[in-house]
């Protein structure tokens, strides 16, 4: 058995991942004079939320899960589970250290037993997940390039689908710096220029994700297939989070006029240009990409939406909004990167 090099870079950006929404807002830091660990003898609270039990063991269980399957062949079995095990409860514990100089965070002893239970939840379905890793190997072969570079394209395609849960972002949308670069208010604009920029930004980012998708496919594979598939697993996960984070009523609520014409033109678009030559695909994508960056950016406000997404955004899901508002913002920066690098690394190897 050989290691997984995406399993191992996917644990590194989970770890990542975890650490910024356990200390989010990430600011505010001050020392209370207290010791760090002195939550961990704190009495046992009277009240405990189901939904928060839940939500921190699923959100260690993805760690615990690629923790064991990062540590193939170095460690396996139990040891791996029990590893990977050690490693969310020590990592749960050194956040919820920090957490006490934090006067935005709480920590808690329950948080931790929940973490460390989740990793070990996670630990064993990375288990039972290796009893896959042979078909899971020849589908990834099949169906990708060899090598560390496909897999930095997939671990950036699965961070495109973890977006797809911020209910706020326009439709595929990115890099939405307007919270933070925001001006005087200008004048009112018609309700045509959102919708046109709504579209040319869904437009532009799915284009981008399905040629960025078949630079890293395989010779012979149904990239056209492939792409269509990611397009459906992004609106199943929007579909997902406007149920869930909202109300069922609201499940469809991402679909407006401006995301439904995008979402074809950029089917069509992705559709049409993945039959360019490898590099003029990673070329386009990124222009499409700077574009759609330039474009959410001078959308307007959607005021219905803002509405919606008002108790969310200050409620029980304040963090989790934060680290999907980070990745949304990373995202673009690192899909360009990636799309430069890949093509000039493409170019070279012609010339040689």
């Amino acid at each position: 058995m050989r290691g997984s090099p995406l399993a191992r870079l996917l644990l590194l950006v989970y770890l990542g991942l975890v650490a910024y929404a356990s200390l989010y807002p990430l600011s505010g830091w001050r020392d209370h004079g207290l010791s760090p660990f002195e939550f961990a003898l704190a009495p046992w609270p009277r009240h405990v939320l189901a939904v928060d039990v839940l939500a921190d063991v699923l959100g260690y269980m993805p760690l615990g899960l690629l923790a064991v399957l990062a540590m193939q062949p170095r460690l396996r079995g139990l040891r791996s589970a029990l590893a990977a095990t050690l490693l969310g409860a020590l990592l749960s514990l050194a956040l919820e250290a920090l957490q006490t100089y934090l006067p935005a965070r709480v920590p808690s002893n329950v948080d931790l037993l929940c973490n460390a239970a989740g990793a070990l939840a996670g630990a064993l379905a990375g288990l039972l997940a290796l009893r896959w890793t042979s078909p899971l190997g020849g589908w990834r072969a099949r169906a990708f390039l060899p090598g560390a570079q496909a897999d930095l394209g997939l671990a950036l395609l699965g961070l495109w689908l973890f977006m797809q849960l911020n209910p706020a972002m326009l439709l595929f949308g990115g890099a939405d710096l307007r919270d933070l670069l925001a001006g005087p208010a200008g004048p009112a604009r018609a309700p045509e220029l959102f919708v046109a920029i709504e579209a040319l930004t869904a437009a532009a980012n799915l284009a981008a994700v399905g040629l960025l998708a078949s630079a890293i496919a395989a010779p012979g594979a149904p990239v056209r297939a492939m792409v269509f598939a990611l397009t459906l697993a992004a609106l199943a996960v929007k579909t997902l989070a406007f149920a869930i984070i909202l109300r069922a009523q609201h499940s469809f609520a991402w679909l407006t006029p401006g995301a439904a014409q995008g979402l074809a033109a950029g089917l069509a678009i992705a559709m049409i240009a993945v039959s360019l030559p490898r590099v003029a695909r990673l070329a386009l994508a990124a222009v499409l990409l700077m574009a759609a960056a330039v474009l959410v950016n001078f959308a307007p406000h959607n005021p219905y939406l803002a509405a919606i997404l008002k108790l969310w955004q200050q409620g029980h899901f304040l963090n989790f909004n934060g680290l999907t508002r980070l990745v949304s913002w990373l995202w673009p920066l690192a899909a360009i990167a990636f799309l430069i690098f890949a093509a000039a690394r493409r170019r070279d190897e012609a010339l040689r």
